[in-house]
């Protein structure tokens, strides 16, 4: 069993923003040399996302759009967690709304996806560096 782990690493120019990351995600199963296995790609931020969808600008708006009505920035005071001097607890609701993290299955060399599957970082508290694990383990 071959094991591989790479970290990518993100500064978002908004506060909110999905990136499709799955080009990122190839190109470390094509540098893992691994054939046949499970990609496992994780947001090691707590208010940061990873989650797989369609790759189309309508659904991307629709996801911002949503998020904010679920959880919206403003008012913070409406956040007993940015009682802590933080402004993001909009963030942290976000991040568990879209999840941690993906599982993939790698079969001969390849990302094993469904029609029009993409791999996505949504970031929801951005403007810093951040990072995103993948681990890859197979044969």
């Amino acid at each position: 069993m071959k094991n591989y782990r790479k970290e990518l690493w993100f500064n978002t120019p908004n506060r909110m923003d999905l990136i499709h990351i799955t080009p990122d995600v190839d190109a470390c199963v094509r540098e893992s040399g691994i054939k046949d296995g499970f990609c496992l790609v994780n947001a090691m931020h707590i208010t940061a996302s990873v989650f797989i969808n369609d790759n189309e600008s309508g659904l991307h708006h629709d996801y911002r759009e949503w998020l904010e009505k679920l959880a919206p920035h403003a008012p913070i005071d409406q956040y007993r967690h940015n009682n802590t001097g933080e402004d993001n607890g909009d963030a942290h609701l976000k991040r568990q709304i879209m999840g941690r993290s993906v599982m993939v299955a790698i079969t001969d060399g390849m990302l094993d996806f469904g029609p029009w599957e993409r791999i996505f970082y949504g970031e929801f508290d951005g403007r810093r560096k951040k990072r995103v694990l993948v681990k890859i383990i197979g044969e």
